[in-house]
């Protein structure tokens, strides 16, 4: 018998696979670029950053909610930005590093969204990291780092992941953490659920997952420290100081003084309004391109939204509160742009995002680095002015009382003293609620009673020893400085005796 000769197997070469980069890479160079970002903006972080730190030193080292230690308050806007802040002081040891571990680990968790909702929209890999990059470069929100927009921006971003993987439970418990980073984004949430296909099924599911996150901090809030919606809410539309200039036509005011940061900073937005129209011309065809950007086109009301309801409460134009909309549009308009397929479109669509990324960090390091004050501020004077000022002034107070000049942050984080103002005397704000109910309806009063409902009026406003004044030299001045700012110009703030009255 024959045995059939039976060539040798032959190992079949393995199959070439396309390298890809490791899944960490990219939030691991985010986290990186963002680090140096921050290193970048710590000399000009803002005044109002400092009040926020000053709330989280003082519950993680004294588990005190106030700006300052002498006096319980209720003025930081995000109570879960200041909780995760004493979180990470606690551990670090320092408020000011905390905020640049916060804001990395928020670029991080902001890429990680986008690269998830992404892919699974079909965009290109380079999606993520360019949005994140332009918003990163935004001079507005550059001006806003160490405030609770980094956190807004990737609460959102995840909302957008959860909305179209369609998880009932998990937006809802981030629309519970969104309302805690400010209660305006509920806005922003609001309209992402409802533009999902079919939002009803299980929406129960969503709203008592918010509540059960959220409605805990809100019944601390509103019976122990007086105010279920922080203090802010009366002393931020109380204020005259801006003139007719509010929320609505904010930017033309900040155009006059800051023209090239306010031209940069709501450039995306233009941009971004336009691609929403041309994507929904194109809306008869629905071809690729149409379907990929799909996922991302609610964020365009949403930031309109939240838009529009800020200026229908004709707040003050504060820079940061323009944050949730520049966020929601810029990120549409970056997915607009990777879901190009035609090559005009792509190249329109890359000259577009590439060169305001350009323009944008060019304007920054024009002034040289490091900045002495953030591209877009309303401040009296710079951070490190204040910081250099702040021990100053604690040594001349003793143990003594003063009341703030008008910018109450960076003094009171550097000071080591009682200094008092709207945003940590309660006695002051009782007044402030009396004043702001007689300009509102019947509803809004007793939206405001419900609100203050177990806030003690019976407190007095603090007598200070000292006061901070600034313009014409008082008789009797103890101290001043000069105090200089592209917003405000040039300025003495003196230090007199009792509360402003230099007797």
């Amino acid at each position: 018998m024959s045995v059939a000769h039976r060539e040798p197997a032959v190992d079949a070469a393995p199959e070439r696979r396309p390298r890809t980069p490791r899944r960490w890479v990219l939030p691991v160079a985010v986290a990186a670029g963002s680090a140096l970002v921050f290193a970048a903006v710590r000399p000009h972080l803002i005044d109002d950053t400092f009040i926020t730190l000053s709330y989280a030193r003082n519950v993680a080292f004294h588990g005190h909610w106030g700006l300052i230690t002498a006096e319980t308050s209720n003025t930081a806007t995000s109570p879960l930005n200041v909780l995760l802040l004493a979180v990470l002081t606690f551990v670090l040891r320092d408020a000011v590093l905390a905020c640049g571990v916060l804001f990395v680990l928020g670029q991080v968790a902001l890429v990680l969204a986008l690269r998830r909702t992404g892919t699974r929209a079909g965009l290109p890999a380079w999606f993520a990291p360019a949005a994140v990059a332009l918003l990163t470069v935004n001079p507005l929100l550059l001006s806003s780092i160490g405030l609770e927009v980094e956190l807004g921006a990737a609460g959102i971003a995840w909302l957008l992941v959860c909305a179209g993987e369609r998880r009932p439970i998990a937006f809802g418990v981030l629309t519970g953490l969104v309302a805690l980073v400010r209660l305006d984004l509920v806005v922003v949430a609001l309209v992402l659920f409802l533009l999902r296909r079919r939002f009803w099924e299980k929406a129960w599911q969503t709203v008592l997952a918010a509540a059960a996150v959220a409605l805990p901090w809100f019944a601390f809030s509103w019976v122990v420290l007086g105010s279920a919606v922080p203090d802010t809410v009366i002393i931020k539309t109380l204020q005259k100081s801006w003139g007719t200039w509010d929320f609505g036509n904010g930017a033309g005011l900040y155009a006059r003084v800051f023209p090239w940061a306010t031209a940069l900073s709501f450039l995306p937005a233009a941009l971004a309004l336009g691609a929403f129209l041309l994507w929904l011309a194109g809306s008869g065809r629905r071809g690729p391109q149409w379907t990929k950007v799909l996922p991302f086109a609610p964020l365009v009301p949403a930031g309109l939204a939240h838009y529009l309801a800020y200026t229908r409460l004709h707040v003050p134009p504060y820079h940061w509160y323009y944050g949730p909309s520049l966020v929601t549009v810029t990120l549409f308009l970056v997915a607009a742009a990777a879901a190009c397929v035609r090559l005009p479109a792509r190249v329109a669509g890359a000259v577009a995002v590439t060169g305001v990324l350009v323009l944008s960090v060019g304007f920054y390091v024009s002034d040289g680095l490091p900045r002495r004050f953030a591209p877009l501020m309303s401040n009296h004077d710079s951070t490190a002015d204040y910081e250099r000022i702040g021990p100053e002034l604690g040594r001349l107070l003793g143990g003594g009382t003063v009341r703030s000049g008008g910018e109450i942050g960076v003094l009171a984080y550097s000071c080591g003293c009682a200094i008092v103002d709207l945003f940590d005397d309660r006695g002051a704000v009782g007044p402030a609620i009396t004043a702001r109910k007689a300009d509102l309806g019947a509803l809004g009063r007793a939206l405001v009673d419900v609100n203050f409902r177990y806030f003690d009026h019976g407190d007095r406003p603090i007598v200070t020893d000292y006061a901070l004044v600034r313009g014409d030299p008082p008789p009797g001045a103890l101290a001043h400085w000069t105090l200089s700012s592209p917003w405000a110009g040039t300025q003495q703030l003196y230090l007199v005796r009792g509360n402003g009255s230099g007797a």
